[in-house]
């Protein structure tokens, strides 16, 4: 009897896994793909090879293929007409007056056809820069919100062809970089082949300006610097319109552009670029705390008293 009862206990013992075991294997392979998921979405000190490496094929990619945009000039045309009479009815269509009395102030005209040549590039890579140098912690979260933002407005040079002011039918407006002679602008005069003329909405120049501005502004701590980031994208908003590139709806694309590119990286990073912290830990110390099981929110320091250093 005695022996039928050991053989019995062996025969369960041998037959029947721990449960302990059983829910511990699964639990640590969870364990193990938050820590690698962690380890993803955590902030980390950039490096500039792959930065610069990065941002020159993303740009080039981006060139390709809005280039490679058919040029669908009935329809970018058709819609240009249609963008004008919606913005008559709302009693807002001003872009021609604007036009037209800037272009009598010959030195301020030419002075907006350079600017919207040359700081739509300037300005953005200067952020980037310091951002690279001074916030190394929100450098990564504040460029997915850029390349998101860049990536949506191809997406709508494909689906929505729209001619700018300068090239509409019957539309009176005036190419201040033709008549002007303006030298570096892609958008008309000799090097109008290089670039889709028909790819204007939505505006990145309001869009990237005005993810320019609001780092400026969220990350700066000289008052002047703050000002002139919110000054920026006002700028060049009345530069796009009396340079005849843009409708002021085509601005209203670039800024629904930029908060689907602030969505994405705030579901990704949960938080705004802003809010995370400014200075990172070296590589070895940032996976040590994430193999530990320590989530990046959860080490999130406390705000600095400014909130923007």
């Amino acid at each position: 009897m005695g022996e039928s009862h050991v053989k019995t206990q062996e025969g369960r013992t041998a037959g029947t896994p721990s449960p302990i075991v059983d829910e511990a294997a699964p639990e640590a392979k969870r364990n193990g793909r938050t820590a690698k998921l962690g380890a993803l979405r955590a902030p980390r000190r950039p490096r500039l090879w792959f930065e610069v490496l990065l941002i020159a094929v993303s740009y080039w990619l981006y060139s390709l293929v809005r280039n490679a945009v058919p040029e669908q000039k009935a329809a970018a045309l058709s819609n240009a007409d249609w963008i004008w009479s919606v913005e008559k009815s709302l009693g807002l269509a001003f872009e021609q007056s604007v036009n037209h009395a800037v272009n009598s102030v010959t030195w301020l005209i030419v002075s907006m056809n350079y600017y919207y040549a040359t700081l739509h590039f300037v300005v953005t890579v200067g952020v980037l820069v310091w951002l690279f140098r001074r916030h190394p912690g929100r450098y990564a979260a504040a460029r997915m919100v850029l390349f998101a933002t860049t990536a949506v407005a191809l997406l709508g040079y494909y689906l929505y062809p729209l001619a700018p002011p300068r090239l509409m039918n019957g539309g009176h407006f005036i190419d201040t970089v033709l008549l002007h002679e303006t030298w570096g602008s892609m958008a008309s005069g000799n090097f109008k082949n290089m670039s889709n003329q028909y790819a204007a909405m939505p505006s990145m120049h309001i869009g990237w300006s005005l993810w320019c501005g609001l780092t400026i502004f969220a990350l700066a701590s000289a008052p002047w610097a703050r000002i002139l980031g919110l000054l920026y994208p006002m700028a060049t908003l009345v530069v796009i319109v009396a340079t005849a590139n843009h409708f002021w709806l085509d601005a209203v694309g670039g800024m629904a552009c930029l908060a689907f590119g602030f969505a994405l990286s705030y579901a990704w990073y949960g938080s705004l670029p802003h809010r995370l912290p400014k200075l990172v830990p070296s590589g070895r110390g940032r996976l040590s705390a994430v193999s530990q099981g320590v989530s990046p929110r959860a080490r999130r320091p406390v705000p600095e008293s400014s909130g923007r250093r």
